[in-house]
């Protein structure tokens, strides 16, 4: 594996050997290179540096254009308007940087310099309910940061923080003690999600009833909420089952997704129980959290109330019962100090910001997170419907997770089915499954996480505009060039001048890596998902302007073939990060 410096990287040393050996006295100045319509690149450096060497900038750019040797990557350098320098580079350096990245597995892209540990917390549903459109944004950014972070060299270890604990379960533990068959399953064979989540369903809409209806049922639910907590063993054995049970759920709504969860990383807040009582000694000893009111908080000076009163956060209730605080700040501690964490990211709700905001500032002040350990929230939009509200069914209930996967592989199948010539249905139902849920992944990473998202199937679906269909229609089309090319194969042929199409192609294949690393360092994945709509529409522009297999001369064939396999590999290495299947016939 070897990494190759993009284009801009190397314009960028030239012009600052350059700017050295002209103004020695500049030191190493940062000639600060960026794209252009006007040229390949600009450099806007010279005008900062003249302002501080008191000089007259055009004729700084003058005597830095001089000091440039003749060379293979420079073609043009223009001095222009206040002393700018537009900067075109030569057809063969953009063929052979491209070459380099095509011998390479990874295209190229280099692993970062400080690669550390990673903590992603991610895919957070609850025991003993349904998974509902509120849960796709977590695990599908989630999903994807976890295979750019890795990709990038970074150890990545995957926390899926399940609702498994708290007062609800005695009132569950309760009914299923006192109707012992309700989990029971059809048959010995393996349950099925639906099977699963239909059981406890049942079970959670009947112990609601009775708790409700029947003071005496409330009681003993309640007695029951305080074995389970205790530790009681035949307790915490039914609890185990509705665990079980709803991950048997779980599983088969990721596996829809095209997701992989692993048990190992399902640990949820039951998980810190028995550091609880520990991380709040500690908060209190080292007096980050006082008492209040019988409560044990945490106070900040810029968090208040409508009144203007401090809003603590609230790390154990007066009546001895530990908040949500509790449970996150042991997490901390956890991931920290066991799993070596030097950066923790929690892929949530964009509602949730204040609380973690206040959990992350009680953890810098406890020394649990410092300079050396930080934690950041990739906080996330509300999924909107249509009308641009809140997405709900016709009846007002949230919608079904399942339901919506579902609807969008049905509707992938209709546009399949419409393009295919040579397909079989096992063929067709296959990829509907991959454009389907790959529609649904596309346009929420496509969107910046922060925003929300108005959730249009027939636009996601869609063969035009920025959607996954777009981009998998184009490397499907590539691969389909490459079969029918038979034996004439894509080589890479520096000699050749370029087209203006396939210049703008070249450029863009190189910036993939400096994309990726980013996406790596800002955790924004939707300029991953931009640049690869670019790539396809940049595809687009070649494919119509530049005749691939009728080209001119048969070394024009290979080169453009070169082209054609180098977009093919990006796309599908760039989809892959993004947790979409990119098809070879459609």
């Amino acid at each position: 594996m070897a990494s190759v410096p993009s284009l801009a990287s190397t314009v960028q040393q030239r012009l600052a050997d350059a700017l050295s050996a002209a103004l020695p006295e500049a030191g190493s100045a940062d000639p600060l290179l960026r794209r252009s319509d006007r040229a390949d690149f600009q450099a806007n450096g010279i005008l900062a540096l003249a302002k501080q060497l008191k000089g007259n900038p055009r004729e700084l750019a003058n005597q830095v254009v001089d000091r440039i040797p003749e060379n293979d990557v420079l073609k043009d350098i223009e001095v222009s308007g206040p002393g700018f320098l537009n900067i075109t580079i030569t057809d063969r350096a953009i063929t052979t940087t491209l070459a380099a990245r095509a011998d390479d597995d990874r295209l190229g892209v280099p692993y970062k310099d400080d690669a550390g540990t990673t903590v992603i917390d991610y895919a957070q549903p609850n025991v003993a309910k349904e998974m509902h459109v509120g849960h796709l944004r977590s695990a599908v950014i989630g999903d994807a940061m976890v295979k750019i972070l890795e990709f990038a060299g970074e150890k990545v270890v995957r926390r899926h923080h399940i609702g498994d604990w708290g007062t609800q379960f005695g009132m569950l533990i309760q009914y299923l003690i006192e109707h012992p068959h309700e989990l029971d399953h059809k048959s010995d064979d393996a349950v099925s999600g639906e099977e699963a989540m239909s059981n406890l369903n049942r079970l959670y809409k009947a112990s609601r009833a009775l708790f409700d209806s029947d003071e005496e049922f409330k009681a003993r639910s309640r007695d029951r909420v305080v074995s389970l907590q205790s530790g009681d063993e035949e307790t915490l054995a039914l609890w185990q089952r509705f665990v079980d049970e709803s991950k048997i759920y779980f599983y088969s709504v990721f596996g829809k997704l095209d997701m992989e969860i692993n048990d190992p990383d399902v640990v949820g807040e039951s998980g810190y129980n028995d550091m609880l009582d520990e991380t709040c000694r500690l908060l209190e000893e080292s007096g980050v959290a006082v008492r209040s009111e019988g409560a044990l908080c945490v106070f900040f000076d810029d968090v208040k109330g409508p009144d203007g009163n401090p809003v603590p956060l609230i790390v154990k209730k007066s009546n001895g019962g530990y908040g949500y605080a509790a449970t996150d700040l042991s997490a901390i501690r956890d991931r920290v100090q066991k799993l070596g964490a030097d950066t923790l990211v929690y892929v949530v709700d964009a509602r949730q910001s204040l609380h973690f905001r206040m959990v992350f500032e009680t953890a810098r002040r406890a020394g649990w997170l410092n300079d050396d350990v930080k934690a950041v929230q990739l906080a996330f939009g509300t999924v909107l419907g249509k009308d641009g509200k809140p997405f709900k069914t016709r009846e007002g209930e949230t919608v079904r997770l399942v339901d919506l996967l579902d609807e969008a592989v049905e509707r992938a199948a209709a546009v399949v089915r419409e393009k295919a010539q040579d397909l079989t249905e096992d063929e067709i139902a296959e990829r509907a499954a991959q454009v389907g849920i790959g529609a649904i992944k596309y346009a929420d990473l496509s969107t910046s996480a922060s925003r929300d998202y108005k959730f249009d199937l027939d636009q996601m679906v869609s063969l035009n505009g920025d959607t996954s269909v777009y981009l998998q229609y184009a490397y499907a089309r590539i691969q389909s060039i490459l079969r029918k090319a038979g034996d004439t194969g894509p080589a890479a042929r520096p000699e050749l001048a370029l087209a203006p199409a396939e210049r703008a192609l070249g450029l863009h294949l190189d910036r993939f890596a400096e994309t990726l690393a980013e996406v790596a360092a800002t955790y924004e994945p939707h300029k991953l998902a931009a640049y690869l709509y670019q790539l396809a529409s940049q595809y687009t522009t070649f494919y119509s302007e530049c005749p691939v297999l009728k080209a001119d001369t048969p070394e024009q064939v290979e080169n453009r073939l070169f082209l054609c396999d180098l977009t093919a590999r990006t796309l599908h290495q760039g989809m892959a990060l993004l947790g979409i299947r990119t098809p070879e016939r459609l």
